[in-house]
């Protein structure tokens, strides 16, 4: 089984969809199931109505799961766990406060190194560990850490080592026994029989210490990884919530088409012979260990393009935007001339807005008097004949203030093409300029 594990803490990333496309890409060609599990063990920075935004968002993007499992009900396995560990003397209780690790993390931080836990509790006896649970000290419990370094094979970046230094005696319950995001994670790896994690190379560290943790539970199936180098922004720098477009959410309102995004973030970083694809057709070609090693770099202009060719296959805008059909020739044309679904929108609205431009202010009069005070011919070059020959009006002075009229830009689609899909309601627009 794969697995696609959010925290509901706010908007989801592209990173994050990354990831979870590419799970259910991989889990589709091995014939594996896929679980969500929403990883809600931080009480604290939970937001109500995030695991149902990401739901919604994986049923948009057609990735499909078999399974939607809560962290936070697993709690009482991993205070088992815990006390396991504590059993085998493969973790301690520690009373440490909180203002005596900022005191060490900043004596660290002046002698410039690495901070790492001083192990102060970890030789503590257990008449002592009584008499301080007795009087009430707040502890945690902690991992001691491994004795030997930890390698592992990565499906994209290769052999990796850790040594037990980088792993450190980490907190695996907090004070209200609540389990801390490596120790849930590796024990409901166990649990549900992951076979393969894919994640963000942000993960990475976290890695030896999963591994450590289902080692000293005795768990011997093996674990496969890969993590998935970063996405940076124009500037060159790390993807951040500060980017607007690294919002899965900004994207949508954007615009931009859920098969578009999706065909983005799987070009992002390989190279294929097609490039335009959905993500069920992605299946038959990915190949997760041909994914390059380096940070791909977000470009919104290659999205604007692939956006524009997954629009093409749209059908159906007026019912999509909910206005009446007679609308859908002219949202046609807007949708041939733009890159997002939010551009032909904002082109669709103005039609039907006041025209504020004073340029060719005059000629529009004149061309409005004209054009409401007869009948429209059948075909746009009578119609045109007539503008000119009666208004005296050409070339620029006769095109731009037309356009204006219909659809109140300079420039856009041939007129001859807004004329013939406009005509059943050319005069109504016309009169609100």
């Amino acid at each position: 089984m794969l697995r696609f594990a959010p925290s509901p803490t706010g908007d989801m990333h592209i990173g994050n969809l990354r990831v979870a496309i590419f799970n259910y890409i991989v889990a589709r060609q091995n014939n594996e199931k896929l679980l969500i599990r929403i990883e809600d063990t931080d009480k604290e920075r939970n937001i109500e109505g995030k695991d149902k935004e990401i739901l919604e968002i994986l049923d948009l993007f057609g990735i499909k799961y078999d399974k939607v499992v809560y962290q936070s009900s697993n709690f009482h396995i991993h205070q088992q766990m815990a006390k396991k560990l504590l059993d085998e003397k493969k973790a301690f209780v520690c009373f440490c406060s909180e203002e005596d690790i900022e005191n060490e993390r900043q004596k660290a931080k002046k002698e410039k190194r690495a901070y790492r836990y001083s192990g102060k509790c970890e030789n503590l006896t257990s008449k002592e560990v009584e008499e301080k649970i007795k009087q009430k000290i707040p502890f945690v419990i902690r991992f001691k850490k491994p004795k030997n370094s930890i390698k592992f094979n990565d499906l994209i970046k290769g052999e990796i080592e850790f040594s037990p230094f980088d792993i450190d005696s980490f907190v695996i319950l907090r004070k209200d026994l609540t389990p801390t995001y490596n120790f849930a994670c590796s024990v409901d790896d166990m649990l549900y029989d992951i076979s393969l994690v894919i994640r963000g190379e942000d993960h990475l560290s976290n890695t030896p210490k999963q591994i450590a943790i289902r080692d000293a539970l005795g768990y011997d199936k093996e674990i496969k990884y890969a993590h998935l180098p970063i996405i940076l922004n124009e500037d060159g720098k790390k993807m951040s919530k500060r980017d607007n477009a690294s919002s899965v959410k900004w994207l949508l309102e954007e615009g931009f088409l859920p098969e578009a995004i999706a065909n983005y973030l799987i070009l992002l970083g390989n190279t294929f012979e097609k490039e335009v694809f959905t993500i069920d057709e992605a299946i038959d070609f990915f190949d997760l260990s041909k994914i390059s090693k380096a940070p791909a770099k977000f470009d919104i202009e290659k999205l604007k393009f692939l956006n524009k060719e997954h629009m093409k296959k749209l059908t159906n805008l007026a019912k999509r935007f909910g206005v009446n059909e007679v609308y859908e020739g002219l949202l046609e044309i807007f949708k041939d001339e733009s890159s997002t679904l939010k551009e032909v929108k904002e082109k669709f609205d103005k039609v039907f807005e006041k025209s504020v431009d004073e340029e060719f202010k005059n000629e529009r009069e004149i061309l409005k008097k004209e054009i409401l005070e007869n009948e429209l011919e059948e075909n746009y070059d009578d119609f045109k004949k007539r503008l000119q020959k009666n208004t005296g009006l050409k070339g620029k002075k006769l095109f731009m203030p037309l356009r204006e009229l219909l659809i109140n830009q300079k420039h856009g689609a041939e007129i001859k093409d807004l004329y013939k899909v406009m005509k059943p309601y050319l005069k109504e627009v016309v009169k609100r300029r």
